[in-house]
């Protein structure tokens, strides 16, 4: 579910990359100043995208310099922490929260006891955010509720998973106050939530056929090896790509915010690169890149 909206690090210029770490770092300040400690170590890049196309603030913010537990001795540069940032926060916590309880439904015994153990551990920070985006959770808990569901009846559809999972994701678009933007980023969280669920089941495709969990690809073509044939690529890659395009659609209709370099970089060249390796049967891996990211941020 999350790893999967990160930047083409190669494809920045170094003031952009700068302008990246800077968010990435806000965001984890944002996190453990509403959530506590503990929330920051749920911190991943699809939430620093969100942020980022959250925080619709038409002026400019001086960053700061600050040390943290990552990074004790080095100052990092922060962005200053906007209204949209706060709600990328709550929402991200939320989302974190929700996610463990679905391992600890679906994943073998091992997965469910460190999957308990992070819940509890979690749980105060969770309380603390649902308070403030009660809405937003009560969303999250019918979506996964649903979800859930489909899953245990062995749902062929991809449309009516996607579409769940998608619903779940646009919902954290409905926290902005400003109204004339709150719809434009409702379709981009839309569009880019059922790219990450369809993205999630064609990582995940061979150890679910091993494991004999529940993947829409399996259920929707009927897979009797754990490989996709090439048309059926092409048919995943084509409906991918369709919600990538409706997403940079919606994207145009906003106003320039400061990150929009970065979010250009995202939805332009990023997730689209992506769907190159659907089709040429390649896995994305996105936790790899995201552990080589992470790396160069801390640098």
């Amino acid at each position: 579910m999350f790893g999967y909206v990160t930047p083409l690090v190669g494809e920045l210029k170094v003031k952009e990359f700068q302008k990246f770490k800077s968010g990435y770092c806000g965001l984890c300040h944002a996190m453990g100043k509403n959530c506590g400690l503990k929330a920051r170590f749920f911190l991943n890049y699809d939430f620093t995208f969100l942020a980022m196309l959250l925080d619709r603030e038409a002026c400019l913010h001086a960053d700061s310099m600050c040390r943290c537990i990552a990074s004790p001795f080095r100052r990092r540069r922060v962005c200053a922490v906007t209204p949209g940032f706060e709600i990328a926060a709550d929402a991200s916590v939320i989302l974190s929260f929700w996610k463990l309880k679905d391992t600890i439904l679906d994943e073998v015994w091992f997965r469910r006891l460190k999957a308990r153990v992070l819940s509890l551990l979690l749980r105060p920070a969770y309380q603390r955010a649902a308070k403030r985006l009660a809405d937003f959770d009560c969303v999250v808990r019918q979506c996964l509720a649903e979800l859930h569901t489909l899953e245990q009846e062995h749902c062929p559809s991809l449309d009516r998973t996607a579409d769940t999972f998608a619903k779940l994701l646009q919902a954290a678009g409905a926290q902005l106050h400003m109204q004339e933007e709150k719809r434009p980023v409702e379709q981009i969280l839309y569009h880019v939530g059922r790219w990450i669920y369809l993205a999630d089941a064609y990582d995940d495709l061979k150890e679910d056929f091993k494991r004999k969990r529940y993947n829409p690809l399996i259920a929707r073509f009927g897979l009797k090896e754990p490989e996709l044939a090439q048309g059926d690529r092409h048919l995943l890659e084509a409906t991918m790509r369709h919600s990538l395009n409706l997403a940079a659609s919606a994207y145009s209709l906003l106003t320039t915010g400061r990150w929009s370099e970065i979010l250009d970089n995202i939805l332009y060249l990023s997730l689209p690169n992506a769907n190159l390796r659907v089709l040429s049967g390649e896995a994305i891996q996105w936790k790899q890149i995201e552990q080589k990211n992470r790396r160069m941020i801390y640098e």
